[in-house]
């Protein structure tokens, strides 16, 4: 299949170089000086590793890389749904809960990528602008539709993304809402608004997300700025930028986090800041009770998207596309979001949810009508070079991305 060529100029000039001059992917790599963020997210000529050594059929193992507290979980810490798949089709998953933020997860496999190689993970979880990324570049297989029926329960607002039509190369896992959260033990007066985040009694106590988009869209939207439309820029983008500079230099940001923002607000470390949704409902299951709040603000929250994809090299590809499969059963879907509390993309949870666990479909974080839709804002895809300029604004003020 015919990809296009990556968007930075740059690496569209090294590749078709490298085309002219027959050079090897690897002196590709090592070549024409490029920065080490470019050739991070170079295409490098990688093969899709749609003919890599499929083994599903000889080893019945799965390694499944993903984000913390993103899967349901029993009192001993194992996922009742993964043994249900175990004992259903005899595939052993290893879950493993690395992925603290999206590049950074991406720059511990983006030398396997490059060159195809196994990247000792079978199916990963990426917001949908990572998958996007990985799509454009060669770094995910094509799915096996015939195996992954339950594809047809996928709900129709996530079904054609503009960066994967079909959605042939990712398929979402979950999406949820950012917001703000605190601990009401510690700051019974709330936190209603984003400008609250900075009273002078939370100095030092301040979360704010690693992912560029969480953060970035909250004070965004805080200036007004519909971070949906195109009619914005650089411009708008470094005025809010510039707020969460001043108070990270004067430390009234704690920090900035991926999910270990969770250990922080959990220890006390942290009284409030930017969360997702579905971590707030986590942190309060572990609690036993509603320790820390969740609302989004009335400037607006952010809505995003987890998908899940096959990278290039992943030596069990069918047996992937069966767990895919297993996890767009309504049934099983409603069971992972009865302990997340993320939005589903599956078709039919709320029925099973109605029936089966009321409480939970009442929750507008969870199940939302449109009077909640309404209050989030999905960030627009980025042209490359709106992309570049903001991560590299985003990368200088906090050293993430």
């Amino acid at each position: 299949m015919t990809r296009p060529l990556p968007q930075d100029p740059a690496i569209q000039q090294l590749m078709l170089q490298a085309k002219q001059s027959q050079l090897s992917r690897r002196r590709l790599l090592q070549g024409a000086g490029l920065g080490a963020s470019a050739l991070a997210l170079a295409a490098c000529a990688a093969p899709d590793g749609s003919d890599a050594n499929d083994i599903s059929d000889s080893d019945n193992k799965l390694v499944w890389a993903s984000w913390p507290s993103y899967i349901d979980e029993d009192l001993s810490g194992r996922s009742p749904t993964l043994k249900a798949f175990y004992e259903e089709t005899g595939v052993e998953v290893e879950y493993k809960a690395v992925v603290e933020d999206n590049v950074g997860f991406y720059l511990t496999m983006k030398d396997q990528l490059s060159l195809g190689e196994p990247t000792g993970t079978d199916i990963i979880c990426v917001s949908d602008w990572m998958a996007a990324r990985l799509i454009r570049f060669g770094y995910a297989q094509e799915m096996d539709a015939a195996n992954i029926p339950n594809k047809v329960n996928l709900t129709e607002s996530l079904a054609s993304p503009d960066f994967d039509p079909d959605r042939s190369y990712s398929l979402p896992w979950q999406s949820g809402f950012i917001g703000l959260a605190w601990n009401a033990e510690e700051y019974p007066r709330g936190v209603l608004s984003v400008d609250q985040l900075w009273n002078d009694d939370l100095k030092g106590k301040v979360v704010v997300l690693a992912e560029m988009r969480h953060t970035m869209g909250m004070l965004l939207l805080a200036q007004g700025i519909d971070i949906a439309e195109e009619n914005w820029g650089i411009e708008e983008y470094k005025k809010a930028s510039a707020v969460l500079e001043e108070h990270l230099t004067s430390k009234h940001i704690l920090g900035v986090y991926g999910s270990e923002y969770l250990e922080k607000l959990k220890s006390g470390e942290a009284i409030a800041g930017f969360a997702r949704a579905g971590d707030v409902a986590v942190l309060n299951a572990q609690a036993g009770y509603e320790k820390f709040k969740f609302l989004l603000p009335g400037s607006g929250g952010t809505f995003f998207t987890d998908s899940l994809v096959i990278p290039a090299g992943a030596v069990h590809k069918a047996s992937a596309e069966k767990l895919m499969n297993y996890y767009y059963e309504p049934s099983v879907a409603t069971e992972v979001v009865e302990w997340i509390h993320c939005v589903s993309p599956v078709d039919g949870t709320l029925e099973y949810a109605i029936e089966n666990f009321p409480a939970l479909a009442s929750n507008q974080f969870t199940f939302p009508n449109a009077t909640a839709m309404s209050r989030a804002r999905t960030f627009r895809t980025l042209s490359t070079t709106d992309d570049q300029s903001f991560n590299a604004e985003f990368r200088r003020i906090t050293g993430k991305g």
